[in-house]
């Protein structure tokens, strides 16, 4: 069983979580990965149209969305072997507005918690988004060991909340790879003007940790001296074709090369190699969006303006 799929509601796991747990762990070895995927805003697993496990949780998804592409392939699992070790998706509850879903987001980190005990086996982990922030909300939750690696694509979350993660048992001794692009400055944008921290003012994890800590790193994607570091390693990242993207960090190519090797040999890209390597995300922020919100507009915005 390559593959399994799991839904949480809120804080809580179905259950027949463990006994689906069991078998799948049976038939997986030891000493072969267990890698989580957790997705973000407006997924839900309730709606087909919007169900995660037919979208970028599926082996070969079957929707006809551009941005269908399925993560469990993408990080090596579909052989059918067991050495190729267990993909979890991990479904949650996020549709509604985006203050209902950064609230579901903290909760299903509580249940994704209950379900790396219950494997009983240290885990992998990536989630974009919100995804992100279900597995910084999981983390405090955890002892050391039980989260090897995680990789977070444009997660929309905030420094303090990473810290406050980092600052716990599993948080200090897990290797995290925060990918990040200006291609999400809208977005990071958006996440500060509408979110509330949960642990106290900060910027958001757009524009990196802004410290360094041991075990975490930033890749800005978008970045050339990244792009030519990666190239150096072996691994070509195509320029960015567009502005605005909050979806590249899983859908340009040669980046889930990064992520498979990252989270399945750690030994080929290690989190320590990479702090060396890649340059620090500038302290860049939004000023290109702040600075056109702060203009004065060519033609007045009224009822009696013309068109």
């Amino acid at each position: 069983m390559p593959q399994l799929k799991i839904n949480s509601d809120g804080p809580f796991l179905p259950p027949g979580a463990r006994r689906d747990l069991r078998r799948a762990l049976r038939d997986t070895p030891r000493d072969a990965p267990v890698i989580i995927c957790v997705h973000g805003f407006k997924f839900s697993p309730k709606i087909p149209r919007h169900d995660p496990h037919d979208h970028i949780l599926a082996l070969d998804p079957g929707s006809p969305c551009r941005k269908a592409r399925s993560w469990p392939r993408a990080l090596g699992f579909g052989s059918g072997t067991a050495k190729e070790g267990l993909c979890i998706g991990l479904g949650w509850e996020a549709r509604g507005s985006i203050w209902q879903a950064y609230a579901r987001a903290r909760q299903t980190g509580e249940a994704l918690a209950r379900l790396i005990w219950k494997l009983d086996r240290p885990v992998q982990v990536i989630g974009h988004s919100l995804g992100a922030r279900v597995i910084l909300s999981a983390l405090p939750h955890l002892p050391a060991g039980t989260v090897e690696r995680a990789v977070l694509l444009a997660a929309a979350e905030f420094r303090s909340t990473a810290l406050h993660a980092l600052d716990s048992e599993a948080g200090r001794a897990a290797q995290i790879l925060n990918v990040t692009s200006r291609e999400n400055d809208l977005f990071d944008l958006m996440v500060e003007l509408a979110l509330r921290p949960d642990h106290g003012p900060s910027r958001s994890l757009g524009s990196g940790l802004g410290e360094i800590r041991r075990g975490w790193c930033d890749m800005q994607i978008d970045d050339p001296a990244t792009r030519a570091a990666f190239r150096h390693l072996g691994h070509d990242i195509p320029a960015p074709d567009r502005r605005i993207c909050h979806w590249s960090p899983y859908l340009r190519d040669g980046l889930f090369e990064i992520y498979r090797t990252v989270l399945r040999h750690p030994e080929r890209l290690p989190i320590p190699l990479l702090q060396e390597l890649l340059p620090q995300p500038a302290e860049r922020g939004h000023t290109r969006f702040l600075s056109a919100l702060s203009r004065p507009a060519p033609l007045p915005f009224s009822r009696n303006a013309s068109s």
